[in-house]
């Protein structure tokens, strides 16, 4: 019993890599790993998936803390580049799912980490900076069934693309609202590119509908990024998901 209590206690973060890969089939990789399963550190990257050629990995490692409790697992995340202070997860185990709980926080992320999720942000190669900030934010999945409660907001802030020689092209909003029917809301905050829509979760499924549109004196600059994003319209670009 004492060695396998040493086993847990001591148990290398190594451990972790494998499976953080099959958990997200692949679009998570750990390497230079550190540390045990509870206190550790590793490089982050994401990817396209099994069989992906290709990951853009954090500049900073990634550092945590687990604590197991009675009532499920906390997680405290934390790395230099883009955290101000350790970040707080708890997983908490349901009959039949699972919720995951978010302490309260605030976080800057660089957008070309989004490339390493293959298309289509491989070909968008966005540039610029994503501060996501949680509010009483949890995420219960019961038998396929997704419901999420409180605010999350993602503020993408001067952003560019490398199908587009205009720089910046625009700051833009989306928030995600919890409810009976969790919602999602894209606006423009300033720019030539235009981008607004909303949507909502049916079940597991995010149906979104949005339009993007350049300023007229911009069409030229733009005209790329419009024929990737969404299905062209005229001047206007129409985005659906779901």
């Amino acid at each position: 019993m004492g060695a396998a209590a040493a086993l847990v206690t001591f148990a290398p973060a190594q451990w972790l890599t494998q499976s953080v890969t099959s958990q997200t089939q692949g679009r998570v990789l750990l390497d230079h790993v550190r540390g045990t399963i509870w206190n550790g550190s590793a490089r982050v990257a994401l990817a396209g998936g099994q069989g992906s050629s290709a990951a853009v990995a954090l500049t900073t490692p990634l550092d945590w803390k687990l604590r197991l409790g009675w009532n499920g697992l906390t997680a405290h995340l934390s790395t230099l580049c883009c955290t101000n202070q350790f970040t707080t997860l708890r997983v908490q185990p349901r009959w039949g799912g699972g919720r995951l709980k978010f302490d309260d926080s605030t976080s800057q992320w660089p957008a070309g980490l989004l490339a390493g999720l293959g298309t289509p942000w491989n070909t968008l190669q966005l540039d610029g900076n994503l501060a996501l900030s949680t509010q009483g934010l949890s995420v219960e999945w019961v038998n396929g069934r997704v419901s999420v409660a409180g605010r999350a907001e993602l503020m993408a802030q001067r952003m560019s693309s490398r199908l587009s020689t205009l720089r910046p092209m625009g700051s833009y909003r989306m928030t995600l609202s919890g409810g009976a029917t969790p919602s999602v809301q894209l606006e423009t905050l300033e720019g030539s590119l235009n981008l607004s829509g909303s949507g909502q979760w049916v079940g597991s499924q995010l149906h979104f509908s949005g339009v993007a549109s350049a300023a007229p004196e911009r069409e030229d600059a733009l005209a790329n990024l419009l024929n990737i994003i969404g299905r062209r319209n005229g001047p206007r670009s129409i985005i659906t998901i779901g």
